[in-house]
């Protein structure tokens, strides 16, 4: 009679699970075979974890474009795209791709979803509904006026404080103020308060310094949700920030929590700003909470990227710069141009549209893959048959900087490549550029606060001020983690002679 030993046993038991992996991975590789990209990309997701660290999985996602085709692979179970119909259609209101597993990391408060980590289709489109007039501003008169004011204070802080003449040199990080100012905006139309960064002219709870650190890592998790999902689950969930810090993103779950409670008190009234409208249109206190945070984090990061990134191309292109100081100075002659210019009249520059238009396109803001599933019927892109539970992700600066859609020089910021565009032209390079948006089912609800804060801050400081960089061997430090990390972006700031 023969005898099994334990360690026979665990061997047999050890060789079945290796075996079944093996299975499982043969499986996943065979089934996207005909889906070329990186080698090594097909076997792990090594590859895109290891782009992210890097700082540069988003530059990687075009080059692979680039080499392998529209369509490409770059995991396991992961295609990536820079077809901007492909985009429009898994994002369409009847689409029935749905948002993938990359969504579970971004949760900005770990023990609830927010409207956009949440997965469920039916209650994003119910939470949605509630949330679009507080962010359109009919609910909000005085959103125009917010933004001015605080436009106001960024211009006192820089005159008070950072002005260089012949006698004193004061350089001011730009790419630190840009954020101070959207953070500012945001709280003060989601809240009815800004918290302070501007008047303060100081990082306020370690913020951005958390944020440098915090959001590279939210993209390596959202390449492996499983490890999100872990990390988000009762037993880990203390090593993620939470409402009783005091700094970073802790601290702002526990201000939105605070604002919020107060609102829903037994004597609280009604307030004209953007948690007022969500209150008035039934979310519970629970939700409004969630999406307060995802309000100052996702409307600040942004937003300051796209700040930072027209500012240092439109200071590393002189004749763009003087074009728009031109375009500014000509419309304050002829009575164009109010002060503070009003975002209709800003909507008739056609220099600064362009300005704003080649700034997004060239860097868009958020450039994470924001990965979709396809449905399990499958999906036929670029005459390939994709199999249903595939993930399907963006390529932003593949879709972006398209030689086929923006010209040979597409790689390059040209603003005039608007101005010369046929109607035909305008119009489709315009669509695809309001992709950063996202389209659809997904579109942000923020774009028209975003654009109203960049139709007015341009020229609200180019006609006070000239800008130079300080230090033309090394503008800036950029990496780009799902959002454009700018560090040391230091500009002289002199008056404007008139």
């Amino acid at each position: 009679m023969l005898t099994i030993t334990t360690a026979t046993l665990a061997i047999g038991v050890l060789g079945a699970s290796l075996l079944a992996l093996l299975a499982h991975a043969a499986s996943q590789w065979r089934r996207l075979a005909h889906v070329p990209g990186p080698r090594f990309a097909a076997l792990s997701k090594g590859w895109m974890v290891k782009e992210a660290l890097k700082g540069r999985q988003p530059i990687s996602f075009k080059q692979v474009n680039d080499k392998y085709g529209s369509l490409a692979r770059v995991g396991p179970n992961e295609l990536i795209t820079d077809d901007p119909d492909v985009l429009r259609r898994m994002m369409a209101a009847r689409s029935e791709y749905t948002r993938g597993h990359w969504y579970n990391a971004m949760k900005f408060d770990p023990t609830r979803d927010n409207l956009f980590s949440m997965r469920d289709e039916i209650a994003h489109t119910k939470l949605r509904s509630k949330m679009a007039a507080g962010y359109s501003g009919k609910e909000n008169e005085s959103m125009e006026g917010s933004i001015d004011l605080l436009i106001a204070t960024f211009v006192h802080l820089i005159e008070s404080k950072y002005i260089s003449t012949t006698e004193n040199y004061r350089p001011m990080d730009f790419g630190e103020k840009a954020s101070f100012f959207t953070l500012d905006v945001i709280s003060e139309l989601a809240f009815g308060q800004p918290f302070g960064y501007l008047e303060n002219d100081h990082d306020v709870y370690d913020y951005l310094k958390i944020t440098k650190t915090f959001i590279p890592i939210m993209m390596v998790l959202g390449d492996v949700p499983s490890l999100a999902d872990l990390l988000q689950s009762r037993f880990l969930r203390g090593l993620l920030p939470s409402e009783s810090d005091k700094l970073g993103f802790g601290a702002f779950i526990g201000i939105a929590k605070k604002v919020v409670a107060q609102r829903f008190g037994r004597d609280a009234k009604s307030h004209p700003d953007m948690l007022g409208s969500f209150i008035r249109h039934g979310l519970t206190q629970e939700e409004a909470s969630g999406e307060a945070l995802l309000q100052v984090v996702a409307g600040s990061d942004t937003s300051a990227g796209a700040l930072r990134t027209v500012m240092l191309n439109l200071l590393t292109n002189p004749t763009a710069y003087s074009k728009l100081r031109n375009e500014i100075a000509h419309g304050i002659a002829k009575g164009k141009i109010s002060s503070p210019i009003k975002d209709s009249e800003a909507r008739q520059l056609p220099y600064l549209q362009a300005v704003i238009k080649e700034g997004l396109r060239l860097m868009p803001p958020a450039s994470g893959a924001f990965f979709k599933t396809v449905p399990p019927t499958g999906d036929t892109i670029d005459g390939k048959f994709i199999p249903g539970g595939t993930q399907i992700g963006s390529s932003p600066l593949g879709i972006h900087c398209s030689k086929k859609t923006f010209g040979p020089d597409a790689d390059h910021f040209r603003p005039e490549r608007w101005i010369e565009a046929s109607p035909e032209k305008f119009a489709y390079m315009s669509s695809t550029v309001d992709l950063i948006f996202h389209y659809g089912k997904y579109q942000c609800l923020g774009k028209s606060v975003a654009l109203m804060e960049f139709n007015k801050i341009f020229v609200e400081l180019l006609r006070r001020f000239n800008f130079s960089i300080a230090r033309p061997e090394q503008p800036t430090k950029l990496k780009n983690a799902g959002i454009w990390l700018m560090e040391d972006f230091w500009l002289r700031c002199d008056h404007l002679e008139v």
